[in-house]
């Protein structure tokens, strides 16, 4: 009887346990959904693969930025443009890059050329890249602007004294102009932009007026140019605008101090207007993420990328919707060559070969 009781006790006991062990389990299951429920959702977009010859912290935060905001991750691969050009074309279908990116419609020409790229019809593109800023067949979209001008000695040189790239085969000129190398691209599409709007033979007589005016041999890039200005090695020099910029921003005081000694000037402006070139972006023809790649392609042009591109990196945005930074808009507004710069890469070779007949080194 004893052993009977203590039996059913033991049983009831039991029976309560679960009970109470079934409920705390319950309350924490309860406990996680609520938790679970109220954390933020962190969902998985896919990813892009980007590959860039540009190599701005500001191009970086964009890529975080637009990652924040889709979900979309950037993998970004860095090099020379000839270098991811040559890539893209070894890899074939094969490649994992969706877009390419440079800073040069020549060197986006050259792709599209080698069959690397594809066309990428977007309402927001054809929107925020005006026409003459991308390709005609839509194969490339420029994303910011950067104009090649004169960059003058403010002690030697009175602004007054400058007017056109021609005028800078005068013979006052003789022995004062300072250029970098003809390999430079940013030299290459000046001259192909010259040979659309003049001719070869025009274009072809001021290269020639440019090396008989030549201070020194050409050497060095734009910002060796201001530097050898500043130091009296000739008294004006061809050059982007963008470099200007970064000197006169430049953690190095002498960065800084050549910069403060230097104009800007546009030329053209009574003529054809004061070239300029891009950085641009393109879709790869075996793009695998197509549609995150043309995303990605529409928030930089975007006026929140724009404006980020304008204010950090003192370059002009493409996007008719957004204004130059403070530093681009004290050098003042200017009117621009009137042509596509799909023309810059169509001319790339005859201006190569103007460049060796008249022995531009």
């Amino acid at each position: 009887m004893i052993r009977k009781k203590f039996l059913q006790v033991f049983a009831l006991i039991s029976l309560l346990s679960l009970a109470i062990l079934a409920g705390c389990g319950a309350g924490e299951e309860k406990a996680n959904s609520t938790k679970k429920e109220s954390a933020p959702k962190s969902e998985d977009k896919g990813e892009v693969n980007l590959y860039t010859s540009r190599h701005y912290e500001t191009d970086d935060a964009l890529y975080a930025e637009f990652t924040k905001q889709t979900g979309i991750k950037v993998n970004v691969v860095k090099g020379e443009e000839n270098e991811l050009i040559e890539r893209l074309s070894r890899e074939g279908a094969a490649t994992q890059g969706d877009l390419f990116l440079t800073s040069d419609a020549g060197r986006l020409h050259w792709a599209k050329e080698k069959n690397l790229l594809q066309s990428v019809e977007s309402k927001t593109l054809s929107e925020n890249v005006p026409e003459n800023l991308r390709d005609k067949d839509k194969e490339w979209y420029g994303l910011t602007k950067r104009a090649r001008v004169i960059v003058y000695s403010k002690d030697r040189v009175d602004p007054k004294q400058l007017s056109t790239y021609e005028n800078l085969t005068d013979p006052e000129w003789k022995g004062k102009v300072l250029v970098r190398p003809s390999d430079n691209v940013y030299n290459q599409s000046l001259l192909a932009s010259f040979i659309s709007l003049n001719g070869e033979e025009k274009a072809k007589e001021w290269a020639k007026g440019i090396v008989n005016n030549m201070a020194r041999s050409p050497q060095g890039n734009d910002r060796d140019q201001a530097k050898a200005i500043v130091a009296g090695e000739g008294d004006v020099a061809i050059m982007n605008t963008y470099y200007v910029g970064v000197m006169l921003n430049s953690e190095d005081p002498e960065e800084r101090k050549v910069a403060e000694q230097v104009g800007v000037f546009f030329p053209n402006q009574e003529t054809n207007g004061t070239h300029i070139n891009v950085s641009g972006i393109g879709l790869t023809k075996h793009a695998k993420n197509k549609e995150n790649a043309v995303k990605l392609m529409e928030f930089l042009s975007s006026k929140e990328a724009q404006g980020k591109f304008a204010e950090a990196n003192f370059e002009y945005p493409v996007n008719p919707e957004v204004e130059p930074s403070e530093l681009l808009k004290s050098w003042g507004e200017f009117k621009s060559q009137d042509l596509n710069l799909s023309e810059l890469g169509e001319n790339n070779a005859d201006a190569v070969k103007i460049f060796n007949e008249v022995g531009w080194k």
